[in-house]
This record gives C-alpha cells, structure tokens and sequence, in this order.
C-alpha cells in the first residue's frame, strides 16, 4: 500500500521500479492522528517530511504575540523543510488538522543517499527543491496577508 502511494505522487512521476526501490530505504512511513504536533518551532531540525494523505497546518510563533497559521499542507506536500535547508532548528510548528499519514525523510540519511546515488539524488533533490520553492511562494502570499489584515492602502497619485 505505502509503495502504490508513492507511484502516485509527482516527486516520483516517471521514476521505474529500480529507483523506487532505491530511494525506499530513506522514507519513513508514519501516521498521525488529529491535532497532534509532529514538531515543535525551535525543536532540533533532523527530518522533513511528504504529506500522503490528510492535512498539516503550520503556525509560527513570533516572540510577542499570538501563533499564526502560515500554511495549510496538502497532500505531495513537502514540510518541516527547515531541516532540508540546513537549518538546526525548525522555524515554525506543523500539527494534524485531520488523521495525516507521510513519509519522515532524515536528513543525514538523504545526505549518505546522494553520496552513495549522486545521479538520482540529484533528481530528488531537485523536485523537492521545487516542492519547496512552490510552498515558499505559496508561504509569502499568506503572509502578506496576515500582514495586511485589516489595514486600508491609499495610494498617492
């Protein structure tokens, strides 16, 4: 069943068996159940995660005030990509907004994949590098947004 999933999924489109079977090692199978906080902001960034089915919200808490909501993760969704920059800690808190199931990728482990299958890590790499670049996008729409909240812009001629 994990495995029909995966074909399913963009990031793997048009990879044949033989790489599927490679890249399994490094993906971590694990499900959540409602409301539950798979990280914590400022917890140790070890691990990034795809979304297979359900919903993540992701909330930053600045240091004076309230926890925004910054993103909503659907499913083939790439979060928790703190870790995948290089960053040592998480930036922000991701929870179930319904029953999730993902595949957990460790860091350290996709690092030892790229040394030991530089061709098609540098293929994976690269679709989450989209992946990530389309949530960045994504991110600063909803941020903007929050940020304009409420305020009225008059433009000066």
């Amino acid at each position: 069943m994990f495995q029909k999933k995966l074909w399913n999924l963009s990031i793997f489109k048009g990879w044949d068996q033989r790489n599927i079977d490679l890249i399994l090692p490094l993906l971590e199978p694990c499900t959540f159940p409602d409301q539950y906080r798979i990280f914590q902001q400022d917890a140790a960034a070890e691990a990034f995660f795809i979304l297979l089915e359900g919903e993540v919200i992701v909330k930053y808490k600045p240091y004076d005030g309230e926890a925004l909501t910054i993103a909503r993760i659907c499913p083939e969704d790439v979060f928790g990509w703190s870790a995948a920059l290089g960053r040592p800690r998480y930036t922000s808190s991701a929870y179930t907004a319904s029953p999730c199931s993902a595949v957990r990728i460790q860091v350290q482990h996709l690092q030892e994949f790229c040394k030991t299958n530089p061709d098609l890590g540098m293929i994976l790499l690269e679709r989450l590098a989209s992946g990530i670049a389309d949530r960045l996008r994504s991110t600063y729409d909803e941020v903007l947004a929050l940020l304009t909240h409420g305020m009225e812009f008059n433009p000066k001629m």
